[in-house]
């Protein structure tokens, strides 16, 4: 029996990957928890011999100045009544118990508290190995797809999450596809380890380049900083422990091939490899690659970079919606001020130009040489001017409009008499009777077409509406004549 217990456990320690020291602890423990559920005392405990598989059971208690537990301590003097040399806090045993009374009922507990304390201690192997590698990167496959998450297997029945928020935008996965992934962190879960794990995260850039570029991996090219948003662009600072070592060559490859190669794994997103400078204005300069940088002010109290580009460079500088300053903002730790040379050149010609200005405008003003009041008050002392002259236009006008509202109503002998002295020229009767005018705009104009032709005839044609003013009253007999002989004509 003993052969075949020990057989077992290296059984066990093929299959599980635990420590054989670990698997005998833990059958110990498990055989041991079962005889103090079964004896209903906690002063018994089990040994195994790794080597020979012979299992002993013993009750024992731990010698103390002061009792605090009597079910597992006892007093020093009793300790060393059963050795001889016993100090505080040893664990003396009493006596021997036959490990063979274990009943049936008995070895069941005992086997199911074994089955537990194997699969928790295999569970603890598990979660040490994945500890340890917490910001390294894993292979696993893909196992499900969730609403929230991606779940990869990795091996040894553990799975990885890999959350939406932790995906490539450029991304997209399928079944039984392997995906490389970085450990974010490690933990304990009722079936086993937990794994997060993210492919945004600028530590998965990192080791990419290790996979890649042997000089990274090795420690002779050093990635100092690292900006990054996932799915479309990200900047790498690099530098050299080599002297004579370029380290962007060394990190791009020949003809791009190593960081094409990351590229790749990403999804296609773009990498900008830059030197890292110990100046923070040259770096500030590399930073804004592939745009030209002119000039770089530095102020070190807030932490701005005022940078000049060429007028051609300014968009490029930027970049798209900002992108290109904001990740050399968080590549360098700087906040970055871009300006055009242009715009720069015309803010000093402003600023230079300034005073000399001022003084020609306050001369050349419209106003100069008045208080802001009366400055104020001059427009309306204008309009008020202009409302009386036309006041008095109006007021001009309207009695002469009465003479041509009269000339233009038929009129007796001696109104007529009374226009022409007044000077106006006025029609017949004649003229007068054919239509009157229905307003008074009407009337107005019949008047003045009247005043026209009278103006055109000569002056004795005046003195002869003057003189005889019957042809008025002379128009009625002919009109009654008229009248009666059509009513002959009718009867």
């Amino acid at each position: 029996m003993s052969r075949d217990f020990v057989g077992a456990l290296l059984q066990l320690n093929a299959e599980k990957q635990v420590p054989r020291e670990q698997l005998i602890r833990t059958v110990e423990e498990a055989i041991q928890a079962a005889y103090r559920r079964i004896a209903n005392e906690e002063d018994i405990y089990v040994r195994i011999d790794g080597e020979s598989g012979k299992i002993r059971v013993f009750r024992a208690r731990v010698a103390v100045s002061e009792v605090e537990d009597p079910l597992t301590e006892f007093t020093l003097d009793e300790a060393r009544g059963h050795k001889a040399d016993a100090v505080p806090g040893e664990l003396v045993e009493m006596e021997q118990l036959d490990g063979e009374s274990f009943g049936r009922i008995g070895a069941q507990t005992a086997k199911q508290v074994v089955l537990q304390r194997l699969r928790e201690a295999e569970r603890d192997v598990v979660y040490d190995q994945f500890a340890s590698r917490e910001g390294e990167l894993i292979t696993g496959t893909v196992n499900r797809a969730e609403p929230r998450a991606i779940i990869l297997d990795v091996g040894k029945g553990v799975e990885a999450i890999l959350a939406t928020t932790e995906q490539s935008p450029l991304e997209h996965y399928r079944i039984g596809q392997n995906v490389k992934a970085f450990v974010l962190e490690v933990r304990r879960g009722p079936k086993g380890p937990m794994l997060m794990v993210s492919r945004t995260h600028k530590g998965f850039l990192k080791r990419l380049f290790e996979l890649e570029v042997p000089e990274i991996h090795n420690g002779t090219v050093e990635i100092r900083a690292i900006a990054r948003e996932a799915g479309s662009r990200s900047k790498v600072a690099v530098s050299s422990r080599q002297e004579g070592l370029d380290p962007v060559g060394a990190t791009v490859g020949q003809r791009g091939a190593r960081v094409q190669a990351v590229v790749a794994e990403l999804g296609g997103e773009k990498i900008d490899v830059i030197p890292w400078n110990d100046d923070p204005a040259q770096f500030v300069a590399n930073a804004l690659s592939p745009a030209q940088v002119l000039s770089v002010d530095i102020d070190i109290e807030h932490r701005i970079a005022n940078v000049t580009v060429p007028e051609r460079m300014l968009s490029l500088a930027i970049g798209r919606e900002g992108q290109n300053a904001r990740l050399a903002a968080r590549l360098t730790g700087w906040r970055i001020d871009i300006r055009s040379d242009v715009s720069v050149a015309e803010a000093k010609a402003a600023e230079a130009a300034g005073p000399s200005v001022a003084p020609e405008i306050a001369t050349t003003a419209p106003d100069a040489g008045l208080t802001p009041a009366e400055a104020a008050a001059e427009p309306l002392a204008a309009t008020a001017e202009t409302a009386e002259a036309a006041a008095e236009t109006v007021v001009e006008k309207k009695p002469r409009a009465r003479p041509q509202k009269a000339a233009a109503e038929p009129t007796n002998g001696v109104a007529e008499a009374a226009i022409v002295e007044a000077g106006e020229p006025v029609a017949t009767a004649a003229t007068t009777s054919k239509a009157k005018p229905t307003t008074k705009a009407a009337k107005a104009t019949k008047a003045k077409a009247t005043t026209a032709k009278a103006a055109a005839a000569n002056e004795p044609a005046a003195e002869q509406v003057a003189s005889e003013p019957e042809p008025a009253t002379a128009a009625k007999p002919r009109t009654r004549a008229r009248k009666a002989a059509t009513e002959e004509v009718a009867s």
